[in-house]
C-alpha cells in the first residue's frame, strides 16, 4: 500500500486528504479504526521518539502525545507505592515493564494527556493494552501487538479505537520535504544519535553525576528533539515530569515546564494523595479536581456546592507554605533546553524545582552569567553544542 486516504485534514474543512510515500509502500499498518491527519503526525512522531529512548537506555519506553507534542515519556522503570497511586494503577497488581513506561508517561501529565495518541517502543503486551483501555486516548502505535492485547484494543471506543502497527525496520529517506503556502522545504532528517557522547562537555565546577542522571538527561534531550519549539524538560525517576512546549519566550517554557514539575511532586504530598473523593467519581473528574485544588484557584472546586461534587468531606486547602515546603525536599531533577539559556534567569527557576543537571547547547553570550548560576546553586551543567529545534 503505497497511499492511504484520510477522512480530513488537520480541521474538517481540509479537504482532501491522504498520507502516501513516493517510493515503496507504507510503513504501517492500520488493524483497528480509521486514524486522521494529526493521530498519524502523533503517532509517527512518538514512534521516533521511543524507539531512541529505548536504544539510548535499553528499556521499553512509551509516550503520550498531544498535539504533535509528547505531554510525557518514560522508560519502563517499576513504579514504586506512591507512582501507583498517583497514576490511578495501584489496583492492577504488578505492571510489565513496558505498562509501567506508559503509566509514568500517561500520569505525569494526566490533564494534558486526554485523549492521547499512545506510542510503544515494544510489542503491546496485555498489561499494556489493559491500561490503555481504562484511559481517554485516541490510538496506539506499536511495532506489534500480542493477539489478547490486539482485542482488548479493538474493543475500546466501541470497536473504533484507532490501532497502527509499525515496522521497526522502516528507515526513511535522509532528506525529507514539508510545504507551506504551496512552497516545498527541504533538509536533511535530524539524525543526530543522542547517547552520552551528545551530551558534550560539562562546564561547571561540579561535575560528578551518577548514571541514573545521564540517563535522565538524555530522556530529556531525546524528548525535547519530537516536542514544538522552543522547549524545555525536566525529567526524574527515568521520566518526563514537565514538559514546556511552543513558547516563543525561553523563560515561559522554563517556568510552565518547571510548574507541570512542581505539580507532579505535590500530588504526592498526603494531602493531594488522601482527597476524600466520593465514590464513582471518574479519574478525569478527579484529575480535574486534584488541578485545580493545587492552584491558586482552590476555591473553584472547595466552595460551598462545588466540593460536594467529587468530595465526600471538604478537604482543607492546601496553603502556599505547605505547597512550598513540600515542594523543597524536590532533588535530583535533570533538565534539558532545545537552545541555550539566553539568561539566568531560567537557572534559578530551574533550581526552584530541584532542578541538578542541565543540558543545553550553550553559545549565549550570557554564558558565563548562566555557568555562574549553575555554580551557585552547585549544579552539573553539560554544553551539547547541538540545537534540537522541531516544527
Amino acid at each position: 500500500m503505497k497511499e492511504l486516504a484520510l477522512k480530513y485534514g488537520c480541521n474538517p474543512n481540509q479537504k482532501p486528504s491522504r498520507i502516501f510515500v513516493e517510493n515503496g509502500e507504507l510503513p504501517i499498518r492500520v488493524l483497528n479504526g480509521k486514524p486522521g491527519y494529526i493521530n498519524f503526525m502523533d503517532a509517527l512522531n512518538g514512534w521516533q521518539l521511543v524507539s531512541e529512548l529505548k536504544a539510548a537506555c535499553g528499556l521499553p519506553a512509551a509516550t503520550s502525545f498531544k498535539h504533535v507534542s509528547p505531554a510525557g515519556a518514560a522508560v519502563g522503570l517499576k513504579l514504586n507505592e506512591v507512582e501507583r497511586k498517583i497514576y490511578w494503577v495501584d489496583d492492577m497488581g504488578d505492571l510489565s515493564p513496558l505498562a509501567s513506561a506508559y503509566a509514568r508517561a500517561r500520569g505525569a501529565d494526566r490533564m494534558s494527556s486526554f485523549g492521547d495518541f499512545v506510542s510503544l517502543s515494544d510489542v503491546c503486551d496485555v498489561d499494556t493494552a489493559k491500561l490503555i483501555k481504562r484511559e481517554v486516548s485516541d490510538g496506539v502505535i506499536a511495532p506489534g501487538y500480542e493477539p489478547e492485547a490486539l482485542e482488548i484494543l479493538k474493543a475500546k471506543k466501541k470497536g473504533n479505537y484507532n490501532v497502527i502497527q509499525i515496522d521497526p525496520d522502516y528507515r526513511p529517506d535522509p532528506i525529507e520535504h514539508k510545504q507551506v503556502f504551496g512552497i516545498t522545504f527541504e533538509q536533511g532528517r535530524n539524525e543526530m544519535p543522542i547517547d552520552e557522547a551528545f551530551l558534550g562537555k560539562i562546564v561547571t565546577e561540579k561535575t560528578e553525576l551518577s548514571e541514573d542522571a545521564k540517563r535522565d538527561l538524555l530522556i530529556a534531550m531525546i524528548t525535547l528533539k519530537y516536542t514544538q519549539s522552543n522547549s524545555v524538560c525536566y525529567v526524574k525517576g527515568g521520566q518526563a515530569i514537565g514538559i514546556g512546549a511552543g513558547q516563543q519566550s525561553r523563560i515561559h517554557c522554563t517556568r510552565l515546564a518547571g510548574q507541570k514539575a512542581d505539580n507532579w511532586l505535590l500530588r504526592q504530598c498526603p494531602k493531594v494523595l488522601n482527597l476524600p473523593f466520593k465514590e464513582g467519581v471518574a479519574r478525569p473528574n478527579r484529575d480535574n479536581a486534584i488541578d485545580v485544588y493545587m492552584s491558586e484557584d482552590y476555591m473553584d472546586v472547595l466552595a460551598d456546592g462545588e466540593w460536594q461534587k467529587v468530595f465526600s468531606e471538604k478537604p482543607e486547602p492546601l496553603t502556599r507554605e505547605e505547597k512550598r515546603e513540600w515542594l523543597n525536599q524536590m532533588d535530583g531533577v535533570a533538565l534539558g533546553s532545545d537552545a541555550f539559556f539566553p539568561f539566568d534567569d531560567n537557572v534559578e527557576r530551574a533550581h526552584r524545582s530541584g532542578v541538578k543537571y542541565i543540558a543545553q547547547p550553550g553559545g549565549s553570550i550570557r554564558d558565563d552569567l548562566v555557568i555562574e548560576a549553575c555554580n551557585k546553586h552547585g549544579m552539573v551543567m553539560y554544553f551539547t553544542g547541538m540545537r534540537l529545534f522541531h516544527h
